[in-house]
Parts: C-alpha cells; sequence; structure tokens
C-alpha cells in the first residue's frame, strides 16, 4: 500500500497552491498518497506566535527576490504553471476552509479543494465574498446551497478547530506541513524530503 502523508493546509497560503498542484504527478507513481487536512492558518498564526512572511521578511529585499526565485524552481521542477498572486491577498479564510470540511461530508472533497486553489491563486478571486464564493462553487457545478448552509453547521466549525488544535499540538506553526506519522516536514520546498523518506519506509 503506498505510504500516507498528511498535507496540512490553508487555501489562504499561497503555498499550498504549490504543493497542490505538484501532487497529482507524485501520487501517479503509486508509492504515497496524500491526505489533505484543513486547517485556518490564521488560528496557527494566533497560537504560536507566527506572522505571514510578508509582513515578518518583506522589507528584506534579496529574501524576497529568494523568495521569488524558489517559486520558479518549484514550477520548473514539477512541471506545473498558472501562479499569480491574488490582488486581494490576504483574504480571510474562515468561509473557505469551512467549506473544505462541509465537502468532505458531501463527497465533493477533490473537486471544492481544486476549485477553491484555482479561484484564489490563479484566477484571482475574492472568495472571502460569500456572494464571490458562492457563485464560484455553482460555477465549478457544486452544490451552493448544500455547502452554503453546511458551513453553519456547529460540528463542520468545530472540526475545523479542531484540526487547526490538533496541528498546533503536533508542532505546526504554518502551511504548508506534511506529516508522515509524528515526523513533521515544513513548507513546500520540503515536499522532495518527505516524499523520499514515505518512499523509504
Amino acid at each position: 500500500m503506498p505510504a500516507e502523508i498528511e498535507f496540512i493546509y490553508d487555501f489562504g497560503g499561497p503555498n499550498s497552491w504549490f504543493v497542490h498542484r505538484a501532487l497529482p504527478a507524485i501520487e501517479a507513481k503509486g508509492r504515497v498518497r496524500f491526505r489533505y487536512v484543513p486547517v485556518l492558518l490564521g488560528g496557527l498564526f494566533k497560537a504560536t506566535g507566527n506572522r505571514p512572511p510578508i509582513l515578518t521578511y518583506g522589507h528584506v529585499e534579496a529574501k524576497v527576490a529568494y523568495d521569488q526565485l524558489e517559486m520558479e524552481r518549484f514550477m520548473e521542477r514539477h512541471g506545473i504553471s498558472g501562479f499569480r498572486l491574488n490582488p486581494h491577498f490576504p483574504l480571510n479564510t474562515l468561509l473557505a476552509m469551512r467549506g473544505a470540511i462541509a465537502a468532505e461530508r458531501l463527497g465533493c472533497g477533490q473537486a471544492y479543494r481544486e476549485t477553491m486553489f484555482k479561484g484564489l491563486w490563479e484566477d484571482g478571486l475574492k472568495l472571502d465574498d460569500p456572494a464571490v464564493w458562492a457563485e464560484t462553487v455553482a460555477a465549478a457545478g457544486l452544490d451552493a446551497a448544500a455547502l452554503g448552509a453546511l458551513v453553519e453547521d456547529p460540528e463542520v466549525k468545530a472540526e475545523l478547530v479542531a484540526n487547526t488544535d490538533a496541528a498546533v499540538a503536533r508542532g505546526a506553526f504554518g502551511v504548508p506541513t506534511f506529516f508522515l506519522g509524528n515526523e513533521m516536514w515544513f513548507g513546500k520546498d520540503r515536499l522532495r524530503d518527505v516524499v523520499e523518506a514515505a518512499e523509504a519506509e
């Protein structure tokens, strides 16, 4: 059986988009599979005292330039393209992430994730606007009414909180984070490392 890697993500973290785009080719080899675990990035930051990189390092021109280089290297390595910074960044992802929980319950988790990632990091949509969110979900052929109702369900809200708290308890402080068993890797640039570790098991 393929080794399972947990992928802790929030749609609002652009590096989660990079990982999401890279995973199909990795999983196609049949040696590993990824389980998406939605969390609230704002909750991770609040619990750990972390801050978004753009706020922490945005004034360091050399680091900003290097991060751009690493982004280009990652896309080239994994054969992906289409990324553009969302003009509304940063966005409040509470609705989108609750939607991820709701979509799993309705059996459309994969399609919903694709819709949110594409909308945020390819189409530049303001998906923290409930009207834009509902329109985007409906345009993807998903049941916007059912998802919209379920995101208000207390159990859905509680599951997102529980996922976030559990990630913090295991050492997570941002996204994307990966867990292979109890071992943790952080950042899109560690994707290759966690895959190699999983394949070696």
